[in-house]
């Protein structure tokens, strides 16, 4: 069996294999309440043979959304819609994730593929449209002319209040039957924006040096991982680099890592970049030494994301030791089976990842001699 397709342990959870689906957001929830876009969507990761799907970043906090198509787990009605997508998840084999996040100073932005904020008077009305002034660190805006709002500071009251919502949400998380957390430190999102010179500008005790920037992200973490069962792993999502020379760099997330690890952290998901000015030089595995340094420096299991779709090369960097988990997001869209195409074409040719409502695939491949067949 090769490398990714074998049985991973964190805690008390045991995935089937080492793929998995990152989060992403689909902008399509009203009031943050999940429906069937978000069953159908997420439900096919699943039956394409994924080990662990996660969910998209959902706001902790009703302020705390992207655009106001986000999902959240700011109330507990928003429970259930997500507990009948764990349930469908975990019948078909694969383990439920939920990034809980904050967009801080990036919140109250346009839908993506609409041209600004341009919906009729009819379609806030059906779509649950909102706007508001968002919380951040500092009162600076993340980037001009692009649809983004001046932020509030949050003052002392405000980020106890995140902290707080943080850990109800997990609670939440857990009563919808969740197998694993990740808490959303990336991307230039809110807990990003505390630990990032680039973004927090304060003076008190959440900002300054480095030790301070990053208390609000430890602070949360503690808080989460104290409601979170102890069984039940917890990941952080971390970008390891701001690709920026006067932002947040490898040698500080190793730092982190190291610290998040004392706390109970079980996996780093270490991705990168989300401010204005970054420099990032994308192609195939472009992030993949940034999971292989926080592996090797603070000891901790990590997922590599980003542009990783080509199966021997995803074979090769759990092989390797340059990361423990491979996830993708663009490619998962793409390619929803992608767990069960790899693993034919890495030499595992037999078909029990295959749902077996799935099996006219198999006749198929024996009438016509391949994959599992090819040498019969």
């Amino acid at each position: 069996m090769s490398k990714l397709f074998s049985p991973a342990t964190l805690r008390g959870l045991t995935l089937r294999n080492r793929t998995v689906v990152a989060p992403m957001c689909q902008y399509s929830a009203r009031d943050g309440f999940a429906n069937d876009w978000h069953f159908v969507h997420l439900g096919r990761f699943a039956i394409g043979g994924f080990g662990l799907v996660v969910l998209e970043a959902t706001a902790v906090a009703p302020e705390g959304r992207i655009s106001y198509g986000d999902l959240g787990l700011w109330k507990d009605e928003q429970t259930a819609p997500l507990a009948r997508i764990v349930d469908f998840l975990h019948s078909q084999g694969a383990a439920a994730g939920i990034q809980l996040a904050h967009a801080g100073r990036k919140a109250s932005t346009p839908v993506p593929w609409r041209k600004g904020f341009d919906e009729t008077e009819a379609e806030k009305a059906a779509l649950h449209f909102e706007s508001w002034t968002p919380v951040a660190p500092s009162a600076l805006i993340h980037a001009e002319g692009k649809n983004f709002t001046t932020p509030s500071a949050l003052d002392e009251a405000g980020i106890r209040n995140v902290i707080d919502s943080f850990v109800a949400a997990a609670i939440r998380a857990n009563q919808a039957g969740f197998d694993t957390i990740e808490i959303h430190a990336a991307h230039g999102y809110l807990l990003d924006q505390f630990l990032s010179p680039l973004a927090n500008k304060r003076t008190d005790r959440y900002g300054g040096s480095r030790e301070n920037r990053m208390r609000l992200v430890l602070e949360v973490t503690e808080a989460v991982r104290a409601v979170w069962p102890a069984d039940k792993p917890l990941l952080v999502r971390l970008s390891v680099s701001d690709w920026h020379p006067d932002g947040w760099q490898v040698e500080d997330s190793v730092v982190l890592a190291r610290e998040l690890k004392a706390l109970g952290v079980d996996a780093i998901d270490a991705s990168s970049g989300g401010f204005e000015g970054a420099i990032i030089p994308t192609a195939a595995d472009y992030q993949v030494p940034f999971a292989k340094a926080i592996r090797a420096e603070a000891g901790l299991p990590t997922i590599a994301v980003g542009l990783l779709g080509d199966e021997r090369r995803a074979e090769q960097i759990i092989a390797g030791g340059e990361a423990d988990f491979i996830a993708l997001a663009r490619g998962a869209l793409d390619d929803p089976n992608w767990p069960l195409h790899a693993r034919h074409e890495l030499g595992d040719n037999d078909y029990d990842l295959w749902p077996k409502q799935t099996n006219r695939v198999r006749e198929r491949d024996r009438a016509l001699a391949q994959r599992g067949y090819a040498a019969s």
